[in-house]
């Protein structure tokens, strides 16, 4: 203050002129406002660091329009501006008294490094217009204040900052605004509904942010906006039809955030428009062709949405295009011709969508195009010439369509390609020469196609060629000698063709190579030296060749090799001990060759391996001890090979043991001590060999082991109970050992075990009821044991059960009839044991059964005639036991026995005469108390001279004929009654169908049947069914029928019984206008026939089998074909009570009318499908036009028919 007062008395004395006096006190007061501002900024530069201090070293004295660096003065003084951007100044702007800066209009702090909250008192700035605060570090929330007061703003940015919070509603107040800048942030919430208010707004970028609303439609008040940026927040909603508003609109990107719906047709009004983002959202539907209206479009970009239908043809209207993104959406139909008149586009990409059809033709017009992406769709047809039109083209992307023909030539004009994808298409033919022309070609893909032919020689003038993939195509001949001028190539793979010849030493010339792929190939000879030379190897396949001789040394300069695959060759030799060297292998597979010698021990130095294939060689001698050093394994594979000694006791020791199979050697000596707590193995195979060691402490609880088989060694001891904790096995081997003890009955804890094999060991007590707990076993084999005991009745359980085998053992007692229950079963062997009592029939129900060997027990009683109900048996051994009476005559069913033994029983009486037994030896059926039968083996039975076989003859005809007798008189009951109906009607009233009514004139009815075809006569038939000749007949009242006539035995006796009783049977039930009408039948001593309505075109298989007739039978016909068949199985299937299966559904038995509408006929082998049964037939039908649901024996349903109706 005393400073001030002396001021003001030497300021008085230097003017002394009335002027001077009048202006002193604006002087005065200006004087004063600098000092008061350079105390404010004096006062903040003190709280910066200090290299921000040094940098504002010009700031000192009392006037701050004194060449202070970054402030400029009003000339009148006052400070007007403060631009600092891109000073590197640190620190806060809490310390700085916005308030002393009454005149600031510009404040310029971009690009600094202040950190901390923007200060509310910033809001005291009021005549500020412009502030940029960009690209620092500040934190919080914006002011509210500064809506409130500072409303002479024009600029306002805060971008690239990390300010949260929400945008304050109070910036709506900024009605002067022109650009606001807040991107780059961590906003929240919604865009307030009040920037609608800011109509002076040319710029308005909130991208980058994580803004959570709609887009409010209040932004379409903002008609002089020419930038719109939304982009990366989290926006959600349609976009408001009310963006058509901002027709001054340039630039509008919305792209990256969650918005759905479909694009708003008004789009089509931003005619200034010159980019349109829109990409990665959820927008669906169409893309409206109002958007072929923006014909200042310079990059329109709408992938990665669900947008639908097709792309639209005014996009051709945008001739400006340089940008055209439609990846990824679900567009389809063709790509338009239109594209073709985008002169200008530099990019376009519609991969990813299911766009059909051919590439157009026009896309040669898009002579600037650097980018091509159509990958990944459903094109077809050929790759046009006119893409060697594109001779700007650095991109061109193909592959994942369904493209064919050959590569065209002219490919070899796009000299500025780098990168070219065809894969996984269908391109059948050569690759061409012009390929070589490609000098600029970086990656040349052209793998899983149809390509044949030999590799180009000139594909080795790619000198920048860096990856090139050839493989899974049809490639033949010889790899190009000169494939190590490639010297750029990183990764080559040729595999899975028919390449022949030798690996071109020239390869040791590709030092930069890191994969190479020759698998799966012709390959022959040696694999060179020169493969030591590609030191940056990661990964080598050879596998799948002929490659001969011994492995070269060389290989172990490999050092960056990872994975090296030799297997499925013929090569020889040993392991090369300089495979030790190679210790950044992690996968070595060398199963299947000719390998000799042992292990080498250097194999140990490989601590990063963790696959090791040995399997299918000849090698020999003990592992190595340095093997224990390898405690990365996660599969050893050693099958199959010669070696000796002892299995390596330390293989998990680093617990990632997987897969551990040593099957067919010579090992010895014990289980591996690491694997009792290897938790990792899934799957372990050490079967054949000659390990001895006590099961009942090698093993722990393996919770991931899937697959175990110890079999065919010499383990001892006894099962633990631990087994029943391994949750996850499904397969169990522990065959052929000497396992003692008992069956614990905690294996029935595994409940995923498949398949059980305990078979020949010494295991006693009985077998486990809780075995039955394992529900998805279908292979339970104990066989040659000491098993006693009964099979528990729980079997039962077992739904699954397809093989149990339990023979060589003690079990006593009956033969559970729940085995019955195991409706899967296909082979059931309970031979050599003590089963007593008689044979279950519920064994009968194993309808799958094809092995049953109940040899060698003590079973009594007479054979259960359900035992011939299996009708696909066949092999049958009853033998050495106590059974007498007679073979059941249900035994002339087993069509599918081929082999019997029912030796050492008490059977008498007739075998049957089926095949099996017809040809079987005399020893199966030796030792019994009266077999005979029409065999070379057996004596005749008696057939004469006794009441009683005289009597069963009587039976068995009067059984025979009952079912024709019933079924002639429900006939003549039917013409009787008929007959009679017909009296007493006017004789005037005759109907005009009289077939539809059966015998409605007895004279007509038989004689004239047999008169109209002659008696049948050949050159009246017109076509031959499975069961019977059809023939036409031209009746005397004019109408023309088919008649279908069973065919006979040489005794005059029908052929087929069942056939003609399922045909009337089904015809008598149904009306349908797609299945033929019948008529009536007749049956009688001399003829059996069925009476139908004729059909004029025949048969459908006539006419698909006759080239001119198949010709008139166009499209539509066939569709109508296909819909009266449709019609006509879904009426038997669904409108019949109980549902009618034909079961021989094929082109012959679909007749045609005049108007080719289609009738079914042929009921012959049809079958009422009753409900509550399962419906087990034999095979029926059109040998070789048959269902696949039913060939052989199966189960009839509604698909048999469906089946065979696709054929």
């Amino acid at each position: 203050m005393p400073f001030f007062f002396f001021f003001v008395i030497f300021v008085s004395s230097l003017y002394s002129s009335s002027h001077v006096y009048a202006s002193f006190p604006i002087s005065l007061a200006a004087a004063a406002g600098e000092l008061k501002e350079a105390e404010a900024l004096l006062t903040w530069k003190a709280s910066l660091n200090n290299r921000s201090q040094s940098f504002l070293s010009s700031w000192f004295g009392d006037s701050p329009c004194n060449n202070w660096v970054g402030v400029v003065c009003h000339n009148s003084g006052g400070v007007t501006s403060l631009d600092l951007h891109s000073s590197g100044l640190r620190g806060t702007l809490h310390s700085l008294n916005f308030s002393s800066l009454p005149n600031l209009l510009t404040l310029n702090l971009y690009n600094n490094s202040l950190y901390g909250s923007i200060p509310s008192h910033i809001s005291n700035l009021s005549k500020d217009t412009f502030v940029d605060l960009s690209f620092n570090h500040f934190t919080g929330h914006i002011p509210v204040e500064v809506g409130l007061l500072m409303r002479s703003l024009s600029v306002l940015a805060l971008a690239s900052n990390n300010l949260t919070g929400t945008i304050p509603t109070s910036i709506g107040n900024l009605g002067n605004l022109t650009k606001l800048y807040l991107y780059g942030n961590m906003l929240s919430g919604s865009i307030p509904q009040e920037v609608g208010l800011l109509r002076s707004l040319n710029m308005f970028d909130l991208s980058s942010n994580n803004l959570t609303s709609l887009i409010p439609t209040s932004i379409g008040n903002l008609t002089n906006l020419t930038l719109l940026h939304l982009f990366h927040n989290h926006l959600y909603g349609s976009i408001p039809y009310e963006v058509g508003l901002l027709r001054s609109l340039n630039d509008l990107d919305l792209a990256d955030n969650n918005l759905d719906g479909s694009i708003p047709f008004s789009i089509g009004n931003l005619v200034n428009l010159t980019i349109l983002y829109l990409h990665h959202n959820k927008l669906s539907g169409f893309i409206p062709q109002e958007v072929g209206l923006l014909r200042s479009l310079n990059g329109l970009d709408l992938s990665s949405n669900n947008l639908i239908g097709l792309i639209p043809t005014s996009i051709g209207n945008l001739t400006n295009l340089t940008l055209l993104h439609l990846f990824d959406n679900h567009l389809y139909g063709s790509i338009p011709y239109e594209v073709g008149f985008l002169r200008s586009l530099h990019e376009l990409d519609f991969s990813g969508n299911d766009l059909n059809g051919s590439i157009p033709s026009s896309i040669g017009n898009l002579v600037n195009l650097t980018i091509l992406h159509l990958f990944d769709n459903h094109l077809s047809g050929s790759i046009p010439q006119e893409i060697g039109f594109l001779t700007s083209l650095n991109e061109m992307q193909l592959s994942d369509n369904i493209l064919i023909g050959s590569i065209p030539p002219s490919i070899g004009n796009l000299s500025q390609l780098t990168n070219l994808y065809l894969y996984d298409n269908k391109l059948s033919g050569f690759i061409p020469q012009e390929v070589g022309l490609l000098i600029s070609l970086n990656d040349l893909e052209l793998s899983n196609n149809h390509l044949f032919g030999s590799i180009p020689s000139s594909i080795v003038k790619l000198g920048n060629l860096m990856t090139l993939y050839l493989n899974d195509n049809n490639l033949s001949g010889p790899i190009p000698q000169g494939i190590g001028l490639l010297k750029s190539v990183n990764d080559l793979d040729f595999s899975d063709n028919n390449l022949i010849g030798s690996i071109p030493s020239s390869f040791g010339n590709l030092i930069y190579l890191t994969t190479l792929y020759l698998s799966d190939n012709c390959l022959s000879g040696s694999i060179p030296q020169e493969v030591g030379l590609l030191r940056s190897l990661n990964e080598l396949d050879f596998s799948g060749n002929n490659l001969t001789g011994l492995i070269p040394t060389s290989i172990g300069n490999l050092t960056n090799l990872a994975t090296l695959l030799l297997f499925d060759n013929h090569l020889s030799g040993p392991i090369p001990q300089e495979f030790g060297l190679l210790r950044s292998l992690s996968d070595l597979e060398l199963s299947n060759n000719s390998l000799t010698g042992s292990i080498p021990p250097s194999i140990g130095n490989l601590r990063n391996l963790s696959y090791l294939y040995l399997a299918d060689n000849k090698l020999s001698g003990p592992i190595p001890p340095e093997m224990n050093n390898v405690t990365h394994l996660k599969e050893l594979q050693l099958s199959d090979n010669k070696f000796i000694g002892y299995l390596p006791q330390q293989i998990c020791l680093g617990g990632m043991l997987e897969n551990f199979s040593a099957v067919g050697n010579h090992f010895t000596g014990p289980i591996p001590s690491s694997l009792r707590n290897c938790t990792s193995l899934f799957r372990l195979r050490l079967d054949r060999n000659q390990l001895e060691s006590n099961v009942s402490e090698d093993f722990g609880i393996y919770p991931n082991l899937n697959y175990i088989d110890l079999s065919y060694n010499k383990l001892y001891g006894e099962l633990s109970k631990r087994w029943g904790r391994c949750h996850s096995l499904t397969s169990m081997k522990i065959s052929h050992n000497n396992i003692s003890g008992t069956i614990p009955a905690e294996l029935g804890e595994a409940t995923q075990l498949q398949l059980l094999d305990l078979s020949s060991n010494h295991l006693v007590g009985g077998i486990p009821k809780e075995l039955a707990n394992l529900t998805s076993l279908f292979n339970l084999s104990l066989r040659d044991n000491k098993l006693s005991g009964q099979v528990p009745s729980e079997i039962g359980k077992l739904s699954d059960l397809a093989f149990f085998d339990v023979a060589l053992n003690n079990l006593s007692g009956s033969i559970p009839e729940q085995l019955g229950e195991c409706s899967k079963l296909f082979y059931l062997n309970l031979s050599n044991n003590n089963f007593g009592e008689s044979i279950p029939p519920e064994i009968g129900n194993i309808h799958r059964l094809q092995n049953l060997d109940l040899s060698q027990n003590l079973l009594t009683e007479e054979i259960a005639v359900q035992i011939g109900e299996l009708q696909r048996l066949e092999t049958l051994n009853l033998s050495h036991n106590k059974l007498f009476g007679s073979i059941p005559s249900t035994f002339n069913d087993l069509l599918s026995l081929t082999s019997v033994d029912i030796s050492y029983n008490q059977l008498e009486g007739p075998v049957p005469s089926i095949k099996a037994f017809r040809e079987a030896p005399f020893e199966a059926f030796t030792n019994n108390k009266g077999l005979c039968g029409n065999l070379t083996t057996l004596k005749a039975c008696r057939t004469g001279g006794r009441r009683k076989n005289k009597f069963s003859v009587w039976i068995l005809v009067l059984m025979l004929s009952t079912p024709l007798l019933i079924f002639s008189a429900i006939g003549t009951h039917f013409l009787c009654r008929r007959l009679r109906d017909k009296k007493v009607k006017n004789a005037e009233a005759h109907i005009e169908d009289l077939f539809a009514i059966w015998g409605h004139d007895g004279e007509v009815s038989y004689e004239d049947i047999i008169q109209a075809t002659e008696d049948f006569n050949p050159k009246n038939c017109i076509g031959t069914g499975g069961h019977g000749d059809v023939y036409k007949a031209n009746l005397p009242t004019g109408r023309v029928v088919a008649v279908k006539r069973l065919r006979s035995t040489q005794n005059n006796e029908m052929a087929d019984l069942k056939a003609f009783e399922s045909e009337i049977q089904a015809l008598a039930a149904i009306r349908h206008r797609n299945i033929v009408k019948f008529y009536g039948s007749c049956s009688s001593a001399k003829h059996s026939f069925l009476v139908y309505e004729f059909m004029d075109r025949g048969s459908l298989g006539s006419i698909l089998t006759n080239e001119e007739k198949a010709i008139q039978l166009d499209w539509s016909m066939r569709l109508n074909v296909i819909k009266g068949m449709a019609r006509a199985l879904s009426y038997i299937h669904h409108g019949c009570a109980p549902p009618i299966i034909h079961r021989d559904i094929s082109s012959n038995n679909v007749l045609l009318d005049s108007e080719y509408e289609a009738h079914i006929s042929d009921f012959g082998t049809a079958r009422l499908l009753k409900p509550d049964s399962s419906n087990w037939t034999s095979f029926a039908g059109t040998s070789g036009y048959t269902a696949p649901g039913d060939f052989s024996l199966c189960v009839t349903s509604k698909n048999c028919p469906v089946l065979n109706f696709s054929n």
